[in-house]
């Protein structure tokens, strides 16, 4: 069976809310993102969009997922409906391809951004 390297920044991770989905997964390690990716609060999950600009090194998880873990997930992010497009992200120091979701409508004009999503819920601003 295939498998896909995850970079998983919100209510996936270890500790939040939606972690018991990776059960049948393999954490790899904490990583982070280079800076041009940008989260931001959409209330009870984090959107993360690409920002060249102004971008961020966000914090999160880089996991082994196989696929039908990966097929629960793409739904769970309403990937069909163009909620989160998977796509190749880059991460610090990795060599291998690691896929992210990437929040595709327009962010709230008053959402907040920052580079971590919290346990709590809610965004760490520091980089």
């Amino acid at each position: 069976m295939s498998k896909t390297i995850l970079f998983l920044y919100g209510t996936l991770r270890t500790g939040q809310r939606n972690h018991r989905l990776m059960s049948n997964s393999r954490f790899i390690c904490k990583v982070k993102t280079l800076p041009h990716y940008r989260l931001y609060d959409l209330g009870d999950y984090p959107g993360m969009v690409r920002d060249e600009q102004n971008g961020l090194a966000v914090r999160g998880e880089m996991w082994e997922v196989d696929a039908t873990t990966l097929m629960m997930l793409d739904a769970l992010e309403d990937v069909d409906d163009g909620l989160y497009e998977r796509v190749l992200v880059e991460i610090d120091h990795a060599a291998v391809g690691v896929e992210s979701y990437l929040y595709l409508p327009p962010i709230p004009a008053d959402a907040a951004s920052g580079a971590e999503w919290e346990a709590s819920g809610g965004l760490r601003n520091e980089e």
